[in-house]
């Protein structure tokens, strides 16, 4: 096991830059995630670390050894791909052990790892199966066991549960987490995946075209996201984003006002007629059951969608003559239409302000 560390590391390819000044160190032991959406870079990082791609600058150090001009074979890591790469014609025990064929380890200890790692993960009774004759779960299972197998001071995931289906890629996320609690391998997991990322990291990298756009712990990012993409990007349903402009001691919304508290005006330092982006979680927003008056803390919206999900309910709603829509989280016994007009509560101490030109978060300011 080993920490990794990247210092600006860089890749160009010709004139289209993949990853630009990429910087973080990932202590021994830890599970981190690389998330963002599709060409973000995410993918070019790890096989620049597995050394399936060469950086273009920078520095990439592997333990205390730096590892820049050292062969993909040589830098001990083990990765397993989002296709599993089984070869069709091997069992599942002889595809476990056959890296450690490959560097020709004592057949004794080859035969130990392969059961010990089968054991793990529940692919005892399979051994003697082919490929073809495994669920995609299995599938996934022996590609992680031939990697694990190898015992690598790095573990690297690209987007390893993609292929399965909802209740499988659920089911293998767990016994992912389980087995990283078990073995203590440093591993890096690349996935579009949000829930993924929330769930497996204790850390996580959200980048967005090839830059880094936060590093921390999930529960922190989703509290506390550094800028308009990582808010939206991080959630689900994603967070809600309202034009508006400031005046009057609030945020006019499409014609309405919202009265911010005083508190809120104190650490604003905004000029009159300023354009922002208000963001909300949908977790955030209720309906006001006492009037039809919003008392300038909400909006009055038109139901568009309702999604029973059993014991929430996802309603979407659109503001007065606007395009804008709101995602809104509620409990799973209202009964609600299409084309209902309702009051909406705002929960004002859970509004972010963002910079609608930069992105930056403005409010809250830690």
């Amino acid at each position: 096991m080993a920490k990794v560390l990247l210092e600006d590391i860089k890749r160009r390819f010709n004139n289209v830059t993949a990853i630009e000044e990429i910087s973080f160190e990932i202590p021994d032991g830890e599970f981190w995630v690389l998330v963002g959406p599709s060409g973000c870079g995410k993918s070019t990082i790890l096989r620049t670390i597995a050394g399936l791609e060469t950086a273009t600058s920078g520095n990439l150090f592997i333990g205390d050894r730096l590892v820049n001009n050292i062969p993909a074979r040589a830098r001990d890591v083990a990765m397993v791909f989002q296709n599993y790469a089984l070869y069709p014609h091997m069992t599942v025990a002889e595809n476990i052990a056959f890296g450690l064929k490959m560097r020709k380890i004592n057949p004794k200890i080859i035969q130990e790892r392969v059961v010990n790692v089968a054991r793990s993960l529940s692919l005892d009774h399979l051994l003697d199966r082919k490929p073809k004759q495994l669920s995609g779960g299995q599938q996934q299972r022996v590609a992680l066991g031939r990697a694990i197998a190898r015992e690598p001071q790095v573990f690297l995931l690209d987007e390893p549960l993609s292929n399965l289906d909802a209740q499988l890629r659920d089911d293998t996320r767990a016994e992912l987490k389980q087995l990283h609690q078990q073995l203590g391998i440093t591993t890096i997991y690349v996935t579009h995946d949000q829930v993924e990322a929330m769930t497996l990291a204790d850390k996580i990298v959200v980048l967005s075209g090839g830059r880094i756009q936060q590093i921390g712990e999930p529960q922190a990012i989703y509290a506390r996201p550094a800028n308009q993409m990582v808010a939206t990007f991080l959630g689900n349903p994603p967070m809600n984003i309202l034009p508006a402009i400031y005046k009057n001691d609030g945020f006019d919304v499409n014609g309405q006002l919202l009265e911010i508290p005083v508190f809120m005006r104190e650490n604003l330092q905004l000029r009159q007629g300023q354009s922002v982006d208000l963001g909300i979680r949908p977790e955030h927003i209720s309906i006001n059951n006492d009037s039809i008056s919003t008392e300038n803390s909400g909006l009055l919206v038109e139901v568009k969608l309702v999604e029973p999900l059993g014991r929430e309910t996802l309603i979407r709603v659109s503001l007065p003559n606007s395009s804008v829509l709101l995602n809104v989280q509620l409990g799973g016994n209202i009964r609600l239409h299409p084309g209902d007009r309702l009051a909406l509560q705002l929960d004002l101490n859970q509004l972010f302000v963002f910079d609608p030109k930069t992105g930056e978060r403005i409010l809250p300011h830690n």
